[in-house]
């Protein structure tokens, strides 16, 4: 999901952000909903390349949906026998995307195909490398991805990174806002590595330690996803219990990271150093319990371009800025297919001279 080929759409995407704040009256924003055109702006260029723009009308049907699913989320009509034969307004409303969703992929991907053979064709991009493996055997069994493989890609490159890079970033500004100590160390640690005006790249940003340890910090206060639900296929013994196959299991992952038995008795506070020895180090007595973006085998394909889209993000925005709550700011997380701020995140921005 993520390459270092990513950085430099990264990085302009997040620069048309802090032109953007350049001009604006006050210097109030409202930062969930800066974030989420960031991410639309940052996936739609590292997803579709020079058909950004495509890409952004993708991301607006895609976040349609997703906001048609929220309000439906514990509909009991859609687990019986009418909510499959008798179909809602926002059941037909879901179906014209997907339709129309298909229509924009396939017209894109029909573009690129022409120009995939020419000499100056970028094809570093996340379509690019889809097509170019399209012909191409992937695994041992003999598969080959299908033009509706790519297209199921695609949206799943969207979904995986829009809401868990923009609350990623909007959880972490509030609390870099609040916690001033951990930002003036975060803004130090840019300054050794970038300089006050170089812009963020691959090497320098595996160094970005106080910044890793901040994002793990915030992704534990503030999961994006806030339970993990699985399905087993066979019957499994859990220490002493039997649990029968065919189970939906729920894990509640916001439960676990504020879970004073595994974090201590101050599991509730925004403390980044529990990560300065490493993820499996951090918790009393059971690293498993650290899961933001799931675990094993289906851990989020995009929790890798999720966390290097945010290092981006506050590398930058702390070479430009300092911030501070504002006072319009009222604290109301919410669950809403993931845990987001209801009133959004309204931080103070104080350019840096």
């Amino acid at each position: 999901m993520f390459s270092m080929n990513m950085i430099p759409a990264m990085v302009a995407s997040v620069e048309l952000m802090l032109n953007r704040w350049k001009k604006m009256d006050s210097n109030e924003v409202e930062m969930n909903a800066e974030f989420r055109m960031l991410a639309a702006e940052v996936i739609s260029r590292t997803a579709f390349g020079s058909n950004y723009l495509q890409g952004k009308e993708v991301f607006e049907m895609l976040k349609e949906m997703g906001t048609i699913a929220g309000r439906n989320y514990y509909n009991p009509r859609h687990l019986g026998l009418l909510g499959k034969i008798v179909k809602s307004n926002d059941d037909l409303k879901s179906d014209e995307l997907q339709k129309r969703i298909h229509n924009v992929i396939i017209k894109t991907v029909k573009e690129r195909e022409k120009t995939m053979g020419h000499e100056d064709a970028d094809n570093t991009d996340f379509l690019g490398q889809l097509l170019l493996s399209k012909n191409n055997i992937i695994n041992s069994q003999g598969y080959q991805l299908s033009t509706q493989d790519i297209i199921d890609e695609c949206k799943t490159f969207y979904v995986s990174g829009d809401g868990t890079t923009s609350l990623l970033l909007s959880w972490a500004v509030l609390l870099l806002s609040i916690y001033t100590e951990w930002q003036e160390r975060a803004r130090e640690e840019v300054f050794q590595i970038f300089g006050k005006e170089t812009q963020p790249h691959f090497e320098g940003l595996a160094k970005l330690k106080i910044i890793g340890m901040i994002i793990h910090e915030t992704l534990r206060l503030y999961p994006p996803g806030i339970a993990i639900i699985r399905k087993n296929e066979r019957e499994v013994k859990l220490g002493n219990l039997i649990v029968p196959a065919n189970i939906i299991l729920h894990v509640p992952v916001l439960a676990l990271h504020h879970d004073y038995d595994i974090w201590g008795g101050d599991a509730h506070l925004f403390k980044p150093e529990r990560f300065s020895q490493g993820v499996s180090n951090a918790t009393k007595n059971n690293p498993s319990a650290y899961m933001p973006f799931g675990f094993g085998p289906r851990n989020c394909v995009g929790s890798n371009f999720a966390t290097n889209t945010a290092k981006v993000t506050l590398a930058m925005m702390l070479q430009h800025y300092r911030f501070s709550p504002s006072p319009n700011y009222v604290h109301l997380p919410v669950h809403i297919t993931m845990l987001v701020p209801k009133n959004g995140v309204q931080v103070m921005l104080h350019a840096l001279k």
